[in-house]
Parts: C-alpha cells; structure tokens; sequence
C-alpha cells in the first residue's frame, strides 16, 4: 500500500471536517474529533496493525522512526505540504502501534479571535514575571501562549526563545527575535534549554510544558531575575495550580519556591473549551491577577482562599470560573446542561444560574 497517499488522504479529511485530531488505531476506523466529538471515518476500511505501522513511518524519517520502534512512544511535529502541521504522538498498545494527531493551524489567531479576553494583553506588555495558562489536554492552552507571545512578537523589540516538546505553532520574526528550540532535536531537555537560556540574552521565555519541579525552579529563578516566562500545566485552577508546583518540591524547599512564587507569579489563566449551541467550541475560563493579597495568600500557604479573591476582584479583571460559564449561557452561546457538566461547582453555578 501506498502508506504517503493514504496519509494525504487522511489529512484531508481531516481539513475537510474542521477536525481538531486524527486517531489511527488497530482495530478501529481512522477517527476524527469534531467539536470535541470523536467521528469514526466509518467509509474507510478498519485499520490493521500494518496499517497503524506503515501511517506511523510515512510521518518520521528512517532515524526517528528507528528510536521509535526503540522506545516504543515518540512525540513529534509533521509538516504537511507547508500546508497543515501537527503534533504527533505515536505509541505501541497492545503490542501495535498507535497514532494521535493534534492540527496545529498554520496561522495564530488573535485573542479577539480566540474569544479571550483582552485583558490578558496586559499581560504580554510586563517585563518580567511568570504567567500560566492552565487546564486538560486539549483545551487550548498552547494555542492562548501562542497567541500572547505572537502580541510581544508584533509590539515589541525583544529576544524570544520558545522551548517545546515538540515545536508546535510556528512564529514569524516581527519586531521580535524568535528562537523555538525543540526537545530531543534541538537541546537535550527543558532543564538544560532553560539554563542556557541566562546566557541568550533572552527577554521572553515560552515553556511548552513544565513537567518536574527542576523545570519549575528554574522557570521561577528566571522570572525573579527579569525574564517575562510563559508556561502552562495539567491543572484544573489557579490554586491547584500553585499547589501543584508547591507540592512537586521536597518539603525543605517548599518555604523557599512558596516565596518565590509569590514574588513572580503575575497570573493564571484557567481554560476549557466548551460545546457551542451553534457548533464548535467556545472557552470558559478563570483569570487569576497577582495583587497584594493573592501575594500574601501564597506565602502563607493558604491558597484555599485563592476563590474568593477572585471571585471579590471582578472590578480589576479577575474572573471566576462559574461566572464565566454562566455569562455564556446568558449570552445563548453554551447550554445551563453543559456548564454544569464542565463547572468544577456545580452547586454554586446552580445558585448563580438562580435555579
């Protein structure tokens, strides 16, 4: 079989359908997601492990196709035509392999177009400090950083370096300098691209993920020594977030990054992409803006009382979570069914709702 033809085939339905993923696994259809819904390509044959294997090595040349096979899980980016890119990861279950394919769009949007709001460009014109976007997987947090740094990019004369694993939105140099570093290609980890990163002259950092508590050392190290640093998390809110980083350092450290993270942290930005009555998705979202009491609140270890902050804080920015999610509704664009589905509160939404 031609595994390049039956790839471009794939990927075109997948622009076709306006899909957001691509699924390749033995024993089922090639399968879509749609607006947050899987679609089975149910016209194209069932897929055997010849199949998933041959899809998998059209996308990687002989080298990474060989670690691979090794290592049995690969993450990386793909390049269709100049056309379409996507972050790909292939693994092995049950002894076959298996593909996920996330459409990376060529072109960054806006917030405007995102429908987040503008307030975050505050956030873009800082010198320093360390803002997070947060949520599952999925739910656009990649695409929110992109969209800051792309403002930084087009606004101001600065040095910016991008570290990711793998490279995912691809910028065009403005009025910035634009350095992406790939994990695994370009440097050996995000620990070490983060450290060389004192000796680049950098203004502006975007960690495409923090995933160890030496990453997040040095990510706050380099905020609290004028670094603007972007970064996002598998977090539900901004004070699970800050727990999380907390707790991810041995208990005689925490004092120390509890105070630092007190020091940087300018905001946290909590998304998830919701179901829209009129197709597609829409964000919901919790914002999250350092002030002198969310300040004082992390260093004493009570980040419990980060919700109510926000939710008294609506007048500087700060919105909460269920209050976006209820604005949604009365603006008709999601479901009162869907909010309670996605709400981390459901009792307070109900109460917000005033059913």
């Amino acid at each position: 079989m031609d595994y390049a033809k039956f790839l471009e085939d794939l990927i075109t339905m997948v622009a076709k359908e306006n899909a957001s993923d691509l699924h390749l696994s033995v024993g089922r259809h090639p399968t879509l997601r749609v607006s947050g819904q899987l679609v089975p390509l149910s016209k194209i044959p069932i897929l055997t492990a010849e199949n998933t294997q041959g899809l998998a090595e059209a996308m990687m040349d002989a080298e990474t196709f060989a670690e691979f096979l090794k290592n049995h899980e690969r993450d990386f980016s793909y390049s269709f035509k100049d056309k379409m890119r996507f972050r790909v990861n292939s693994y092995f279950q049950k002894g076959y392999v298996g593909v996920a394919m996330r459409l990376i769009p060529v072109r960054i949007k806006t917030l405007a177009e995102l429908n987040i709001p503008n307030v975050l460009l505050d956030f873009a014109k800082k010198e320093q400090g360390f803002f997070l976007a947060v949520g599952p997987t999925g739910h656009g947090k990649s695409t929110t950083l992109a969209a800051l740094v792309d403002v930084i990019n087009h606004t101001k004369a600065a040095q910016i370096v991008t570290i990711e694993d793998p490279i995912e939105y691809i910028f065009t140099p403005d009025r910035s300098m634009v350095d992406q570093r790939e994990v695994g290609s370009d440097t050996v980890d995000f620990g070490t691209a983060l450290r060389s990163m004192f000796r680049q002259d950098v203004d502006v950092a975007m960690i495409g993920e923090m995933r160890d508590h030496e990453t997040m050392a040095t990510a706050v190290t380099a905020a609290e020594t004028g670094h603007l640093v972007f970064s996002s998390l598998h977090t539900n809110n901004a004070a699970q977030t800050i727990d999380r980083i907390i707790d991810s350092f041995p208990g005689a450290q925490q004092a120390q990054i509890r105070s630092q993270l007190a020091n940087t942290l300018i905001g946290v930005f909590s998304q998830r992409l919701i179901p829209r009555i009129a197709g597609g998705l829409i964000p919901a979202y919790e914002l999250l803006i350092s002030n002198p009491a969310v300040r004082n609140l992390i260093r004493e270890n009570k980040t419990h009382e980060l919700d109510l902050v926000i939710e008294t804080n609506s007048e500087n920015g700060m919105v909460s979570f269920n209050r976006s999610l209820m604005d949604l509704v009365r603006r008709g664009e999601i479901t009162m069914e869907n909010a309670l589905i996605f709400s981390l509160n459901p009792q307070e939404l109900r109460i917000l709702s005033g059913r």
